[in-house]
């Protein structure tokens, strides 16, 4: 038995006046249903309860430009989301257990351990459970954006076995296929890199918050948590099924990484925004990634940013690029006075290290 992660976006599930497509639901559940029936248990990931909300209040979406009005929305419209998931799901005698989850149910360990065991009850009751952004409290300052990048935390949080992203495109092409005729769909792919982000566009539609550059992020997330993750097309008839099974032509899968990040890397690497960047010299940039040390104050050249102990910040190298993330013992100011400094001329009760190897990321090579 596998365990699957499903995400769905709004643009997939509702149609242009913003009420939930019934059909496009009913068709994902079909296939959750499917894949149930095979021996998989799935996670179901959904945007939509601003779309849904908004038409109920009389509101367009380019109406609307405070979030206090789109968080209202959400409270509305998740209510009339999950109506519709429930209906979905009890033609098929299965159960759908609605979770919202907001950005710290991942930065505190605590509520990371229960969100995971409240997931594993619910998937061992054979509850199918339907995961959205807890939208309508969430703070504005830290909030995950698009639920892409909460399937791939979701997928680790489960220890899933595959991603499945599924949107209005086949998968990820060469180029921009609604202008570039010549564009093919890139079936596989063994490493996100630089070239490929750059071909992912911004968001896709109105109703929706993602797009392709989130999904890679997402893939990426994915990949680094040891899960395959597959983008593709929602209206693909027997779309869940086939990227399960690893069916060729389904869209384009991402192979995950040999080496599974550890949660609490990649709670730093993914979860967490960073609040600053420290800048470091060539030699400390060599040693932090070909060493597996700790970052000194010795190896520090600038500090951009304001933060406090236990923030996370990017690493990066003179020439800006930046190479690791991870969570920094002093805040910037002290930092600042601390740049350039021998471990033996620090004052004392600073910490010797700015950021230890065990809350240290590396994002590249």
């Amino acid at each position: 038995m596998s365990t699957v992660v499903v995400k769905v976006g709004s643009s997939s599930i509702t149609a242009d006046d913003g009420t939930v497509a019934t059909d496009a639901v009913a068709k994902l559940v079909d296939e959750v249903a499917a894949a149930r029936a095979a021996g998989h248990r799935v996670v179901v990931v959904t945007s939509g309860a601003i779309a849904a909300g908004l038409p109920a209040l009389g509101l367009v979406r380019a109406d609307v430009g405070d979030t206090t009005t789109l968080q209202a929305a959400s409270a509305v419209g998740q209510s009339r989301l999950m109506r519709v998931y429930d209906e979905a799901f009890a033609a098929h005698g299965l159960v759908a257990g609605q979770i919202l989850i907001a950005p710290l149910d991942f930065m505190e360990r605590s509520q990371y351990l229960h969100a995971r065991a409240t997931l594993n009850r619910l998937l061992a009751l054979g509850v199918v459970p339907v995961v959205n952004e807890n939208d309508a409290i969430a703070d504005d300052e830290i909030r995950f954006g698009d639920n892409d990048r909460l399937a791939a935390l979701v997928a680790h949080l489960v220890d899933a076995d595959v991603l499945v992203l599924l949107t209005d495109a086949a998968g990820v092409f060469t180029a921009d296929p609604r202008v570039d005729e010549t564009a093919s769909l890139i079936e596989e792919v063994l490493e996100i890199d630089a070239e490929l982000e750059a071909v992912a566009g911004g968001t896709g539609t109105d109703r929706g918050s993602g797009g392709m550059a989130s999904k890679l992020a997402a893939a990426k997330i994915a990949s680094w948590s040891g899960v395959r993750a597959v983008i593709a097309a929602a209206g693909r008839p027997g779309v869940l099924v086939d990227a399960v099974a690893g069916a060729p032509g389904v869209g384009t899968v991402f192979r995950p990484r040999e080496r599974r990040l550890p949660a609490r890397k990649l709670w730093i690497a993914f979860a967490v925004g960073a609040s600053g960047t420290v800048v470091v010299d060539d030699g400390a940039r060599s040693a932090l990634l070909d060493r597996n040390v700790s970052l000194l104050p010795a190896g520090v050249l600038e500090v951009h940013g304001r933060f406090v102990a236990d923030d996370a910040v990017e690493l990066a190298g003179p020439d800006g690029k930046v190479f690791a993330k991870g969570l920094v013992r002093v805040d910037a100011t002290t930092l600042a006075t601390l740049a350039g400094r021998r471990t033996s001329d620090l004052p004392d009760g600073t910490p010797h290290e700015v950021v230890h190897r065990d809350d240290l990321v590396l994002l590249a090579r």
